[in-house]
């Protein structure tokens, strides 16, 4: 009897701790998608003016949204939701900054991207 209630205990043990990982991953994964920065910071980086950081913020606020999507799509479809919103940020964003402010912007989301493990 003894021995049947430690190999439960053992058993439900193990459980808990696995179902505890896969939990955690998908946590992490979900983290890894968000995307929020400070604005200020951002718009100190690259020098940007009034105009440039109202703009900047609401392409950001879309990309934002856009990733989390992504995050919470199928597995299958991510990477394809990931490069459509990526594509699409850089598209605006080229638009909205000069040459030396768009190179900028794109060493620091390459940078984030890479660090995140979605590139």
């Amino acid at each position: 009897m003894k021995k049947i209630v430690l190999m439960v205990v053992a058993m439900f043990t193990m459980t808990t701790s696995f179902a505890e990982n896969e939990n955690n991953n998908a946590v992490n994964s979900v983290e890894a998608y968000d995307m929020t920065v400070n604005m200020r910071k951002l718009a100190v980086t690259l020098g940007l003016n009034s105009d440039q950081m109202e703009a900047v913020q609401d392409i950001h606020n879309v990309f934002c949204k856009e990733m989390k999507l992504a995050a919470n799509a199928h597995s299958s479809e991510r990477e394809a939701l990931v490069d459509m919103a990526v594509k699409k940020d850089v598209r605006y964003m080229h638009f909205i900054l000069d040459e030396k402010q768009y190179r900028k912007y794109l060493a620091l989301l390459n940078t984030t991207l890479i660090n995140r493990g979605l590139k």
